[in-house]
């Protein structure tokens, strides 16, 4: 029945998926508010590099002497008249720097023509110094002093002058315009966001209709089956490839499953009664009712999924039990089986019981009878993990020294009391332990192994009970290590 069902879950591949049309509209929300974001923090970086470049060069430029033109003037005449010898040779290097430094940075055309006109007549003003220095006679250094140092030094600070104008009134338009783009962005941004939202809204009610309207109607679907109509119907049409997949796989699962039961009728009934015999026999009645009533629960409330995965416990399970006859199996196929077994107990005490299975894979060939453990998992769940409050874990494990392999089934739970522990040990001799399940795994190993198998139980009351068998590594029946 399990593999028709995946057969027709993966039939509709070809459509396109809610989780397809999911990530799309994610996507579809995503891009544009990428975009908008880099445009966003591309301009504001702009703007700041822009604004910190005329912030350092209206800095650098504030740094020029404004008594500049007064010191050199005041050198100069003092040089003229004879009172002292120092000419300004280092303000004009100092305001040459200045003025190199701005030319560098500054992007303004005008502003750079103005630092350009600062940088070519400090070069005139050393040249003019140099040639007061040689030149011979009162008047004639008077006269240079007159027409050239005075009118120069004074267009030097006229020029610094109108540079930080021109930079202080390109900073404020930069920020203008930064304040504009950022009220154009946010009008943006608020009519992309509507838009969205409005396109979103609409996206997310036709997926939710695609989702729901099926997923009711398959609902209804597996609750007729669950009342016994195995009628074939037309499979429930879905968007979603997914959700058509498994309404095709129900149909032709309840299809096959309507066909098998009318071949196999007269068989089992035939075979029922020894069928039932051999389970009652061998297992807890009660165990597969409650497992089969969890499968019936699990389809009702539309978990399909985890029914699925407890029935294929189920089906392991009773493979691992039955294993083709055989009384002697290898310690792989006891795994497989008290795993089935786990899984199927964990959904039902999914709140209480926890378990950890290690099994050493080179052991895995390690030959035991049938059935050796799980009574003893069984009893752990039953005897020790449900009498527990908040419930308890169940570890099984091999050991293996090379010649011997160890097993233990180890539990948290109540533990068993010191007089019940007694008696239990005394009674795995005459088969007088009744209620915990384990006399018989016992029976079979010592038929198997004789007296070189051990069985032993520890328990401490309240805190858990480990059983632990110790058997000869054998992987063919009559070979020892």
């Amino acid at each position: 029945m399990i593999p028709f069902f995946r057969a027709g879950f993966h039939a509709g591949r070809d459509r396109k998926s809610i989780d397809g049309k999911l990530k799309n509209l994610i996507t579809q929300m995503i891009i544009p508010f990428t975009v908008m974001l880099v445009l966003v923090v591309g301009l504001f970086l702009v703007f700041m590099l822009q604004d910190a470049r005329m912030s350092s060069n209206i800095t650098t430029a504030s740094r020029f002497n404004h008594n500049f033109k007064d010191e050199v003037d005041l050198k100069m005449y003092t040089f003229v008249s004879g009172s002292s010898e120092e000419l300004p040779f280092a303000e004009v290097e100092t305001a040459r720097g200045l003025a190199e430094t701005l030319l560098r940075t500054t992007g303004n055309r005008e502003a750079h023509r103005t630092i350009q006109s600062v940088l070519n007549l400090c070069d005139n003003l050393y040249d003019s110094i140099v040639q007061i220095r040689d030149a011979v006679g009162y008047d004639e250094r008077m006269q240079q002093l007159e027409s050239n140092i005075y009118v120069i030094t004074e267009l030097i600070e006229e020029y610094i002058y109108t540079y930080l104008y021109i930079e202080a009134g390109e900073l404020a338009e930069s920020q203008q315009q930064f304040n504009t783009v950022v009220i154009l962005e946010s009008l943006a941004a608020g009519i992309l966001m509507l838009l969205l939202i409005r396109r979103t809204a609409a996206r997310t009610r036709k997926i939710s209709s695609s989702i729901t309207a099926p997923i009711d109607a398959l609902y209804d679907r597996v609750d007729e089956i669950g009342h016994g109509d195995l009628q074939s119907r037309p499979p429930v049409q879905a968007e979603d490839e997914k959700l058509q997949s498994l309404s095709d796989g129900v149909e032709q699962m309840v299809q096959k499953l309507d066909t098998q039961m009318k071949l196999n009728n007269e068989e089992q009934l035939r075979l029922r009664s020894m069928e039932l015999a051999l389970i009652q026999a061998q297992i807890n009645p009660h165990f597969l009712y409650n497992t089969l009533d969890a499968i019936v629960w699990l389809i009702e409330t539309g978990k399909t999924e985890q029914a699925e995965k407890m029935i294929i416990s189920l089906s392991t399970y009773f493979r691992s039990f039955l294993s083709n006859g055989k009384e002697i199996i290898t310690l792989a196929e006891e795994e497989r089986h008290i795993r089935s077994y786990l899984e199927i107990q964990q959904v039902r005490y999914k709140d209480i019981l926890s378990y950890q299975i290690d099994f050493d894979p080179e052991y895995s060939q390690c030959l035991i009878p049938k059935m050796t453990l799980q009574p003893l998992v069984e009893n752990a769940i039953y005897h020790g993990i449900k009498q527990k409050r908040g419930g308890g874990t169940i570890l099984i494990s091999d050991e293996c020294d090379g010649t011997w392999i160890t097993l233990r089934v180890k539990d948290t739970g109540t533990g068993i009391p010191e007089e019940t522990l007694a008696e239990l040990r005394a009674g795995l001799e005459n088969d007088e332990t009744p209620g915990f399940g384990i006399t018989a795994a016992y029976k079979r190993l010592k038929l198997l192994f004789g007296d070189k198998c051990t069985f032993d139980i520890s328990s401490i009351s309240g805190v858990g009970t480990e059983i632990s068998i110790r058997i000869p590594w054998v992987t063919e029946i009559g070979e020892e290590k």
